[in-house]
């Protein structure tokens, strides 16, 4: 059964419970037996909501009023919270937040892996505020405002929330959004500047201008002043991402410290780093406590970027292997290795989605490995696990769902136990779960 065009029917009011939260952050209920995801509503709460969209399986609807309250719900601190997609769960307390995604966790590595950990972790936590150091922003000239509206997407997707403040946004560029859009309005090229990438690093604050057009030299003036008065970074991509390239200060150094292991690491603007960099921090102490590395181990990073992971682990290994499948990344991952003096690591560019046990490196005898995949996880890998040496597999996930297929994999195809599992705030107030997972012989 397709999308019905909501637009063309009369509202249709219905008032249900709530039992469950979606992976979404919408709440769940049931009519006459069929699940309703209502936006808007939380678990244990009554609402009446109006039913947007029909499917087969699933109604969608939005909460118009809360008939009764979970005792978790708070008041959204974001006026355009309802509105904007860059925030789902603005509405329930920060520990509920953190909670529900633990049960999201343990739910899917039931459901999707067969299997439960012999211990959950603590949550790793940190402030909810302000903690965004990266972010895409997006930008449309709106002619019957007469001015460009810069924000995240709305939640339906289709247009630009007009943002004039960002709770979750570091203070420094969250409080500017509206200095950021007056600036575009002002620029002849403000209907082909679709795109603003935000990079902050130690201390520059860094934006990325997608531009379709050649910019104008009278616009390129009105950039650099405004980036000399805000003490901005700007740097111009008229094609993809190869392109960027600094338009002020002439050369733009961007780094981020991680005082607890001596380190500076340096990254290039549109380069992967993790958003939220306190929990960086923490997350980065928690697997290194969990992978419990011995000056006598060797231990393999795999997806390592940056070497984000992989110069801590150098630190306290004796050699330490960092693989990633981008050749910009490995080649910065080993910079930084040769800029923090660290001799015991070394990076290999490999295509990790495809069999590599004949690589040199996958040959070679290891005590740990550390996994830290996209979204899709990591189970093209595990298929062809490397060295039948390893005595605990540390994985960081970014999706609890292939985190959980892989957890099975790993426990029924490898003998591993998952002894230990749990969830780290990377994201508050979104609906995005970051793992972690210890797996032992």
């Amino acid at each position: 059964m397709g999308r019905r065009n909501s637009k063309s029917r009369a509202p249709e009011l219905i008032e249900l419970d709530i039992h469950d939260l979606l992976h979404d952050g919408r709440g769940v209920g049931r009519r006459d037996g069929k699940a309703v995801f209502v936006s808007g509503a939380l678990v244990g709460e009554r609402v009446r909501a109006n039913i947007v969209d029909r499917h087969k399986q699933y109604d969608e609807a939005v909460t118009l009023d809360v008939l009764v309250a979970s005792p978790d719900r708070v008041t959204p601190r974001c006026a355009h919270f309802g509105v904007c997609g860059g925030c789902v769960l603005q509405h329930l307390d920060p520990a509920a937040q953190i909670a529900a995604k633990q049960k999201t966790l343990l739910d899917n590595l039931e459901r999707i892996g067969g299997v439960l950990p012999k211990t959950v972790l603590p949550a790793l936590t940190g402030d909810p505020w302000g903690y965004r150091r990266r972010g895409r922003l997006s930008a449309r000239h709106v002619e019957k405002k007469g001015r460009v509206l810069v924000g995240f997407r709305e939640l339906n997707g289709k247009f630009v929330a007009d943002v004039q403040h960002c709770h979750v946004l570091d203070p420094r560029i969250g409080t500017r959004i509206e200095s950021i859009g007056a600036l575009i309005s002002s620029l002849d090229a403000r209907a082909s500047l679709p795109q603003i990438e935000i990079a902050i690093a130690d201390p520059t604050i860094a934006l990325v201008l997608r531009h379709l057009e050649p910019l104008s030299s009278a616009d390129r003036e009105r950039l650099i002043a405004f980036a000399q008065r805000e003490q901005f970074a700007i740097l111009l991509q008229p094609g993809n991402n190869d392109t960027v390239h600094a338009l002020w200060p002439e050369h733009v150094e961007l780094s981020f410290a991680l005082p607890g292991h001596a380190l500076r690491l340096d990254f290039l603007p549109l380069d992967f780093i993790q958003v939220n960099g306190a929990m960086n921090e923490r997350m980065i102490d928690h697997a290194l406590a969990l992978l419990d590395v011995q000056p006598d181990e060797d231990v393999l990073d795999l997806f390592c970027g940056l070497g984000n992971f992989t110069l801590p682990i150098a630190r306290r290994a004796r050699l330490v292997v960092g693989v990633e499948g981008e050749h910009g990344l490995v080649e910065r991952a080993r910079q930084n290795a040769l800029s923090n003096g660290i001799g015991n690591a070394e990076f290999h560019v490999a295509d990790l989605s495809v069999d590599q046990r004949n690589a040199a490196w996958a040959t070679r005898r290891y005590d740990k490995l550390l996994l830290d995949p996209a979204r899709a996880g990591a189970d093209a890998l595990i298929a062809w696990l490397p060295s039948k040496t390893l005595k605990r597999i540390v994985y960081v996930s970014c999706h609890p769902g292939s985190l959980a297929r892989d957890a099975g994999l790993l426990v029924r195809e490898h003998r591993f136990k998952l002894a230990a599992a749990g969830v780290m705030d990377m994201f508050p107030h979104t609906a995005h779960v970051e793992s972690i997972a210890v797996f032992e012989r």
